[in-house]
């Protein structure tokens, strides 16, 4: 393959790599690995695959291991290579730097030094989930991963109840079918939602229907790959205050009464401070 390779202006440079299919690799983004000055990747490893994959030589770079755990020297050497004249161009793993992948300080790092930051767009899970699940996109919220704590899960989960939005999520496979189990029971059983496993990959995999239908399409199965779990967007419902009560009673057995309000109110589709105010009253009798 023959790259446009030409000195780049001294910048920060966002590339973004494929999510499965390595042909998904834009020419751009080729062209700023094939010119910059220094590389600096996520997973070291991944990069130079793919870097290999297409073809694009080293010349002699290196390329620098920059992650969560990265210490922050690393960044202050970026920051000195672009002051310095030089292009530096940073990779995730898989998909868009900064979309739940690392690069967020590094980016911070460079604009507060006044220097220049840019993108070569490409690969996200979060659009290409979009684009297969079927639900609204006209509006969208990517939430990202959930806490792997149930009760705080449950509490982020009621909190994005009356989002008017389809939420995006990522999730770990050995979570996945527990997290649809919060998502019903918070939501409610009927809230439509897609499961999207190993885009672009050869066994990609996309689940549709209701929150009920999905938790019991991934029952007893054993998930690998990358997740995108999406849910439609919230509707009006009508709810008896009996109803609310007894769903207090039954929080309030296992949570605080402020988590308790949370979590019924995102369940049953309410406004938070008149449950949390019949939670307290309910708190008062017992």
């Amino acid at each position: 393959m023959n790259f446009v390779t030409k000195p780049l202006s001294a910048g920060l440079y966002f590339v973004a790599t494929p999510i499965g299919s390595a042909r998904d690799m834009t020419l751009r983004g080729l062209d700023i690995l094939a010119s910059a000055d220094v590389l600096a990747a996520e997973d070291t490893r991944t990069a130079r695959k793919l870097m290999d994959i297409h073809g694009v030589p080293l010349n002699g770079r290196q390329v620098v291991a920059f992650h969560d755990h990265t210490h922050d020297g690393a960044t202050k050497r970026f920051v000195d290579a672009i002051q310095a004249g030089q292009s530096v161009a940073y990779v995730s793993e898989a998909g868009t730097p900064l979309v739940a992948d690392p690069g967020y300080e590094l980016g911070r790092a460079v604009i507060e030094a006044d220097l220049p930051v840019t993108t070569a767009p490409g690969a996200s899970a979060v659009i290409a989930a979009l684009t297969v699940s079927g639900l609204p996109t006209d509006r969208f919220a990517f939430v990202g991963f959930l806490s792997s704590a149930k009760k705080q899960r449950e509490t982020e989960i009621a909190e994005l109840r009356d989002v008017p939005f389809t939420l995006v999520f990522y999730e770990s496979p050995k979570r996945v079918r527990e997290m649809l189990c919060d998502l019903r029971d918070v939501l409610g059983g009927e809230r439509q939602a897609v499961v999207c496993r190993e885009l672009t990959k050869k066994f990609e995999e996309t689940q549709r229907g209701s929150l009920s239908e999905l938790v019991d399409v991934f029952d007893g199965r054993t998930i690998k790959g990358e997740i995108v779990v999406l849910v439609g967007r919230s509707g009006a419902t009508e709810v008896a205050v009996l109803d609310v009560e007894t769903a207090l009673r039954d929080a309030m057995k296992t949570m605080r009464v402020k988590d308790a309000a949370t979590v019924v109110a995102g369940a049953l589709g309410l406004p938070r401070r008149q449950v949390y105010q019949l939670a307290l009253g309910l708190g008062d009798d017992e």
